[in-house]
């Protein structure tokens, strides 16, 4: 009788710390188009975490580069650095965005030019929610803005 209830204790202990109870979901990723020769490229999203816990992005992979990097952008002394991080705390019940002129991803050694209207597929590992996968819609050079949805996508 004991080892039962050692055993239910344990299996609830499991399943209430498992990372299939972390949620973390991607909206609007997004990179910007790049020019030719180009050798690195920039992406964004909102990460939304739901949960009651924080979670952390802590590495990001895509088979369009070599690696794929966390920066964020910092003023030192009036002027703007851009420097790597070793991840991204997404608050609990809150948001973390990464924008142009801010946290961003840094596509690193690309494989090739991103071109407007492709997608560029994304793994992102999550410390408590695991991984993610996600497509990020490649907009113009020089965007500044997630690119427009086509009406034809719109879904209720």
């Amino acid at each position: 009788m004991k080892s039962r209830y050692s055993i239910l204790i344990f299996s609830l202990l499991f399943f209430f710390s498992s990372p299939l109870l972390a949620q973390v979901a991607i909206e609007k990723p997004w990179a910007r188009a790049t020019a030719p020769g180009a050798k690195v490229a920039g992406g964004y999203m909102v990460i939304r975490n739901p949960g009651a816990v924080a979670d952390r992005l802590v590495s990001a992979a895509s088979p369009v580069s070599a690696k794929v990097e966390f920066h964020v952008h910092m003023n030192d002394n009036g002027v703007m650095r851009m420097r790597e991080v070793p991840a991204y705390d997404v608050p609990a019940k809150g948001a973390f965005e990464l924008k142009p002129g801010g946290a961003h991803l840094m596509f690193m050694d690309i494989k090739r030019p991103f071109k407007e209207g492709e997608k560029v597929p994304v793994k992102l590992k999550f410390e408590k929610a695991g991984e993610v996968n996600a497509e990020f819609d490649v907009g113009r050079l020089g965007e500044s803005a997630p690119p427009a949805a086509p009406s034809a996508a719109h879904k209720h």
